[in-house]
């Protein structure tokens, strides 16, 4: 009696012919019941599996029911993900950093922190200021104090103590007003849960619009802050809507049904909450410091590596559903079948991220336990969540209906305005037509049970979500015969010439990735747009000495404090040097007051030259250091915003030159460990650095000639690095760990070209969802994020459909069974015989 948990194939090969519906049917008569046509026979032996069938059914509804109720648990804890983020660069700086330090002993002087407001006032035509506009921005400066942030509180609520004196610029075109804010009162949140610094940096902004015969830009630390607090706001509904769109279209393209899409989509949306959640627990407690940017990138981190698991995942179980009667044992297949290559993939990009904790900077630091914690959170649904929709039954098709559009507004009203009320409305309208084609189907398929798109037939049980293309007990596989199936034969017939031709236009582009010019951006380059803070800058730097409002800060022993204010004032770059007193600089007092000392340590405010963002500032701070160092007895240290910006350069700098290595040894160990041999994973090694190498020099390219960018951030490389490599690497995993165990099976070459067919496919749309995801991030308005957008993908589809299609494969090939050297595989005597003609697909 044949065993209902033996493959068709291989039932078929037992009897010697070939496989098909007769083969296995034999001459029965044939009618639905349940997983498709069967036997008489079958079905009798099929009742007898009956009872594990329903239990791995119910076990999947439970495990189903179980992740909603997290679900709804979860995404409440999500939906404050914007309450622990912070942006300044405490949350980038490490502690040892010389700036900080300077920060720490500042505190010290002050009990408020000053955190400056400028307001820059020109005439829109650029010329010169009449007496009458110099009374008019008089008049505002005296105004501002009076403006109103929300109902009952008003600027002056967050202004330190002294007048607010506008400051003509001495070539008479500008006026420059420093309004002094109170840094911790510009921290807390106001009443409608916005921080106090963005209400009023908007209400002082407000109050300008009404000026309307001159040009008013609020810029400055608070100014620019605020921007990026609005950029980063908007990072939960623009980025989480757009990924979403970007999924759902590209799934549409790659499944062709009108259900299969919905279910990866919804385990990816889970996944998003999930992790969400656990980051949110973590920052709150102070385990992790969160940030805009890494909240970034652990949304498109999630959609797109997760919905690669589902791909993969998907696939496999399609394939197996062609070899099995049971679609809870096809399931239990294909499980077998990716768990492996899976799991290695995720724990290849965790590991590659949690590198990251030997960053100096504390965002990096964080960035990598809070993608790691995406990635885990993708990697548990997937292999949960996942395999339970897609077994559970068609009839909940309804309960689907209404989930999908009602947990998508539940995310979207904890990040937006947005009520869930429309959704679920939506979603009970959905379920309600559901309900009635599934009741009117259903009564079809009874009546007459082979007619129809929904027949028993063609919409049987575990396989309902593939409709239209629902995949046949015996059925051939059509990736046997399609594209894939060509490329492997090309690979196969000219192997070297494959690989020397990949490998040259790969190093051509490599070349290009000298040309990076990856030495820091400032800050106002780091918007795409020219906001209000970025144009207010421009034109501080016109009018203005540039450092003006964010001086440069000097500690020094109170014994040397002659001799380091004066070696200040004699280093180039410098427009002025003075103690601090204590008092306001518009204080008049200010000039003859004595230098305030605290615990026999000095305070010097030093105004530059240039823009404080710049790196003429910050060469100017080099030299400062160097020079104010050498003075004997004073123990000085420079820090301050620009000061901030070169120790975060420097920090980031050294963190790519230790990092890099590290990440490449451990990777290295994981491919060794699943591959079971060292010559394969120094090959993947060398095509992912290959890959890496081409990609820079490809964003050179477009970055410098075709988006016109200035250049990128220092920590660029290294970010574009652990990405790149460790979500590069995976999709040579999914190709080797099939090539392995189809070499063990048919030999080393035909391995590798049955391999490359049947997961040809899958990696495609894979990479393509992984390459879409992170180009989201081009939503965004930072150069940053959009240049990180934008390598990843390239790198990710250089890696889909040049490293992981033709040269990997056709190095693999020329090498032949010594790529699992030192493994048995790779030894000769192991392998099978290789009649490559015979069995290339």
């Amino acid at each position: 009696m044949v065993r209902t948990n033996e493959r068709l194939s291989d039932r078929a090969a037992s009897a010697g012919k070939p496989l098909t519906v007769g083969a296995v049917l034999g001459s029965s008569i044939c009618f639905w019941h349940g997983n498709g046509m069967t036997s008489t026979l079958e079905e009798r032996e099929r009742a007898r599996s009956a009872t594990p069938g329903r239990k791995a059914v119910w076990l999947a509804i439970g495990v189903a029911v179980l992740w909603l109720a997290f679900g709804s648990l979860a995404g409440p804890l999500a939906g404050k993900l914007n309450e622990v983020q912070t942006n300044d660069n405490a949350s980038f700086l490490p502690a040892s950093a010389e700036s900080t330090l300077v920060a720490n002993e500042q505190a010290l002087f002050s009990d408020d922190n000053s955190f400056p407001l400028l307001v820059v006032i020109t005439r829109p035509d650029g010329e010169a200021l009449s007496a009458t506009e110099l009374a008019e921005a008089t008049t505002f400066a005296g105004e501002i104090p009076a403006i109103e942030v929300e109902p009952g509180i008003t600027v002056a609520d967050f202004l330190q103590p002294g007048p607010i004196v506008p400051i003509p610029a001495q070539d008479g075109k500008a006026v420059l007003i420093n309004v002094s804010l109170n840094g911790d009162k510009a921290q807390e949140n106001l009443a409608n849960g916005e921080l106090a610094i963005a209400g009023i940096t908007e209400a002082v902004r407000g109050a300008a619009s009404q000026v309307t015969d001159l040009r008013i830009n609020v810029t400055g630390p608070a100014g620019i802050l605020a921007d990026l607090i609005k950029v980063f706001g908007a990072i939960d509904s623009t980025l989480l809507g757009a990924t979403a769109v970007v999924v759902a279209i590209i799934l549409i393209l790659v499944y062709r049904s009108p259900f299969l899409w919905l279910i990866p989509l919804l385990a990816a949306g889970m996944a998003l909450s999930a992790a969400s959640a656990a980051v949110y627990v973590l920052a709150k407690n102070d385990i992790v410091v969160l940030n805009g940017q890494s909240q970034g990138i652990l949304t498109v981190l999630v959609f797109g590596a997760g919905t690669d698991y589902a791909l993969l995942l998907v696939a496999r179980y399609r394939e197996e559903l062609h070899h099995y009667l049971s679609h809870t044992r096809a399931m239990r297949a294909a499980l077998r079948g990716v768990v492996e290559p899976i799991v290695a993939s995720a724990a290849t990009v965790v590991i590659g991220l949690m590198c990251l904790l030997l960053s100096e900077l504390n965002s990096n630091r964080s960035t990598g336990p809070v993608g790691a914690t995406g990635i885990i959170a993708a990697l548990v649904v997937m292999l949960t969540f996942l395999p339970a929709l897609l077994i559970i039954p068609s009839v909940v098709l309804p309960i689907l209906a209404f989930l999908v559009p009602t947990i998508i507004g539940l995310i979207l009203s904890f990040f937006t305005d947005l009520e869930v009320g429309p959704f679920a409305a939506a979603g009970g309208l959905l379920a309600g037509i559901t309900i009635l084609g599934w009741i009117l189907f259903g009564i079809l398929r009874v009546v007459r049970p082979e007619w129809g798109p929904f027949s028993r037939r063609r919409f049987p049980a575990g396989r309902w979500a593939f409709w239209p293309k629902v995949p046949k007990d015996a059925a051939a596989d059509e990736r046997l015969s399609g594209a894939w199936s060509k490329v492997a034969r090309g690979v196969g017939r000219r192997p070297r010439l494959t690989w020397v031709v990949t490998g040259i236009v790969m190093l051509v582009f490599a070349g290009f990735a000298t040309t990076l010019k990856a030495e820091g951006i400032t800050t106002t380059q780091a918007f795409v747009n020219e906001t209000d803070s970025v144009v207010g800058q421009e034109q501080l730097a016109d009018h203005f000495a540039g450092g003006l409002g964010t001086p440069a800060i000097v500690m020094t022993n109170e014994s040397a404090l002659a001799d380091v204010l004066s070696t200040v004032a004699a280093t180039p770059g410098v427009a002025a040097a003075f103690p601090f007193t204590g008092l306001p600089p518009q204080d008049p007092a200010a000039a003859t007051a004595p230098p305030k000392i605290v615990e026999g340590r000095a305070q010097i405010l030093v105004t530059l030259a240039d823009a404080a963002d710049s790196p003429e500032a910050e060469q100017v701070v080099n030299e400062l250091r160097t020079n104010v160092q050498a003075v004997e007895g004073a123990d000085a240290l420079v820090g301050g915003q620009t000061a901030a910006s070169l120790d975060i350069d420097n920090a980031s700098i050294r963190d790519r030159n230790l990092i890099i290595p590290v990440v490449l040894i451990v990777i290295f160990i994981v491919l060794m460990l699943l591959l079971r041999s060292i010559l394969a994973p120094v090959l993947l090694i060398t095509t992912v650095l290959l890959s890496f190498f081409a990609t820079l020099g490809v964003c050179a390219i477009f970055f410098d000639h075709v988006f016109g960018f200035a250049g990128a951030d220092t920590s660029f490389p290294l970010f574009a690095f652990v990405f790149l490599v460790a979500l590069g690497v995976d999709y040579n995993i999914f190709l080797m760990t099939r090539v392995r165990e189809e070499s063990i099976k048919l030999g080393t070459r035909p391995g590798i070209l049955k391999g490359l067919t049947v997961t040809g496919g899958v990696i495609t749309s894979a990479g393509i969802v992984l390459a879409a995801t992170f180009l989201v991030l081009g939503v965004l308005p930072l150069v940053f994020l959009r240049e990180l957008g934008f390598a990843v993908a390239v790198g990710v589809l250089l890696d889909t459909f040049v490293i992981r299609s033709t040269l990997v494969p056709a190095l693999a090939y020329d090498i032949g069974a010594r790529i699992w050297w030192p493994s048995k595989l790779g030894r000769p005597a192991e392998q099978q015989a290789e009649p490559e003609s015979a069995n290339a697909p």
